[in-house]
């Protein structure tokens, strides 16, 4: 049997916000006029990868201040686009698995380019970018495989991706905001609080890996021993 293409559900995220009344006043105003969800999808990835470019560009041009503030608006522009994309989906009846796919993978290139880019801004370290990067992508893949193993997408923290971009913008608003006075130094390699964002983010995420797991195996071992699919 085909499913058709408006009775399509796909597993979404649980997020307070998609039930506010301004949430679905602007998810409405954008599917009467006609966007795509997979072109909000689309502008979500840029904004990611603009954030990333923004906290690169901390460490190479002034005043840093702009570029971390840049960094942490592009963050929330993303996060904002990731929750209207299946907002105007569902309201336009235009969920599919095709929408699924165009949710995911800009999502994947957004969080790998914030990372990087974080990574490499002033008071960063490119190997804790790198390894938060791996670790969010992970987190998707793990809660995938999870769904294709035949248990319900596992979208449990403590470093979500609704917590990794709280971390990351509320680093880049401290960055811009805070004086030089404030900003800790630890070592040569690990010397500020980009640094010690990504560490808290990489140490979220390795337990958030733990999480996942262990709620995938009970889930899978419970449809076992209930003879479900």
């Amino acid at each position: 049997m085909t499913m058709s293409q408006g009775s399509y559900a796909p597993e979404r995220r649980p997020l307070a916000s998609r039930e506010r009344k301004a949430s679905k006043a602007v998810a409405h105003w954008l599917a009467v006029r006609g966007v795509s969800p997979n072109a909000i999808s689309v502008a979500g990835m840029v904004a990611g990868i603009a954030a990333g470019c923004a906290f690169a560009a901390t460490s190479r041009y002034s005043p840093a201040a702009l570029w971390f503030l840049a960094a942490a608006a592009l963050i929330q522009l993303r996060l904002l686009a990731n929750m209207f994309d299946g907002m105007v989906a569902i309201e336009t009846r235009k969920a599919s698995p095709v929408g699924e796919l165009f949710n995911e993978v800009p999502d994947r290139v957004s969080d790998a380019a914030m990372f990087v880019g974080a990574g490499y801004a002033a008071g960063g370290n490119p190997a804790l970018g790198y390894i938060a990067a791996c670790l969010a992508v992970f987190l998707a893949y793990l809660r995938a495989q999870g769904k294709v193993a035949g248990a319900h997408q596992e979208f449990c923290g403590p470093m979500a991706k609704p917590q990794r971009a709280f971390v990351m913008t509320v680093v880049a608003i401290y960055c811009a905001v805070a004086p030089d006075r404030w900003q800790p130094y630890f070592s040569q390699s690990f010397h500020g609080m980009v640094s010690f964002a990504l560490a808290v983010v990489i140490a979220g995420e390795a337990w958030t890996v733990v999480r996942r797991l262990h709620r995938i195996a009970r889930a899978l071992r419970d449809s076992a021993a209930t003879g479900g699919p």
